[in-house]
């Protein structure tokens, strides 16, 4: 798996749109957001149809057209430097294919910021546009607003992104070693829900996969993770980094189906590693050379997540 493109680093006083890619995003959450981000010197604009609710399915933000057309808006306006997602959900599966691929790739490479639903733009990105991403917190999301730690993280990978080039986990290592390779992964449901799309890998082959969910139990757990090895999807895959598991049931459940399914891969794979949905999540770039030491619970990126 090859390195991506990184985009240039933020400065003080780089624009940033804010967009809403998936679910409908809170009106007050969204200042408090935006006064964060004016706090680091940043100047955001506001997409549009952040705060539109579609008609029809109350868990979208707007229609598919309009979201999309927004994602586009700010990609190709060559005066905003970085394009933070307001939440997840979902409904970025719904508009990928509305999306001007040519034209996004034309307007060159500019920090990209979200998780969750968000995943499927990661992939999409790395896949049409050869362009790395950061996996982080999102401009209205309860952790970005509430935790110290979850905005110093990204504060830091935006602006000084070689102070952050280690991730440390405090959790053991399920198959001990080490790896290296290429930075991907994100909400595990959504990696397997985008298999066979245009916009999906072939395989993690070669890469260092990051994977975390929300809300899926066990078995629910076994079944994505099953389908991911029955699809060869994780044929070569070079290591495991496991994120968050919040709301997904006893972890010593957990536990035992991430050493079934990925045990016998034979990789290093280790746990607990604070990105995703999380308190205090970190932010994870995708598309970034790195290695993973599962018996030292370490990350290290080889080169700053942004130039």
């Amino acid at each position: 798996m090859r390195e991506l493109t990184r985009p240039a680093r933020l400065a003080p006083g780089a624009r940033v749109a804010v967009v809403a890619p998936s679910g409908p995003v809170p009106e007050e959450r969204l200042q408090s957001g935006l006064d964060i981000l004016r706090g680091w010197d940043l100047d955001p604009v506001v997409a549009p149809h952040v705060l539109d609710r579609h008609d029809g399915f109350r868990y979208l933000a707007g229609t598919d057209a309009d979201r999309a057309a927004d994602l586009q808006a700010a990609w190709c306006d060559p005066a905003v430097d970085a394009v933070l997602c307001a939440r997840g959900g979902y409904g970025v599966q719904r508009m990928a294919d509305l999306l001007d691929w040519d034209a996004l790739r034309a307007a060159g490479p500019k920090v990209f910021v979200g998780f969750s639903d968000i995943t499927a733009l990661h992939e999409a990105f790395a896949v049409r546009l050869g362009l790395a991403t950061l996996h982080g917190p999102m401009a209205a999301g309860i952790d970005f607003l509430k935790n110290a730690r979850a905005q110093e993280h990204l504060r830091a990978t935006l602006f000084e992104p070689e102070s952050v080039r280690t991730l440390v986990s405090p959790g053991t290592a399920l198959v001990p070693g080490r790896a290296r390779g290429v930075t991907l992964g994100g909400c595990v449901s959504l990696l397997a829900a985008d298999l066979g799309t245009p916009h999906a890998r072939p395989s993690a082959r070669g890469g260092l996969l990051m994977i975390e969910d929300v809300g899926e139990e066990a078995y629910r757990l076994d079944r994505i993770l099953t389908q991911l090895l029955r699809s060869h999807w994780l044929d070569g895959v070079a290591g495991i980094a496991l994120g968050s598991w919040v709301d997904c049931g006893p972890y010593e459940e957990l536990r035992r189906v991430f050493l079934d399914r990925l045990g016998p891969l034979g990789v290093p794979v280790a746990e607990d590693f604070g990105f995703g949905h999380c308190e205090g999540a970190l932010t994870v770039p995708f598309g970034v050379p790195a290695e993973l030491d599962a018996d030292a619970g370490t990350l290290t990126l080889w080169e700053p997540a942004l130039r």
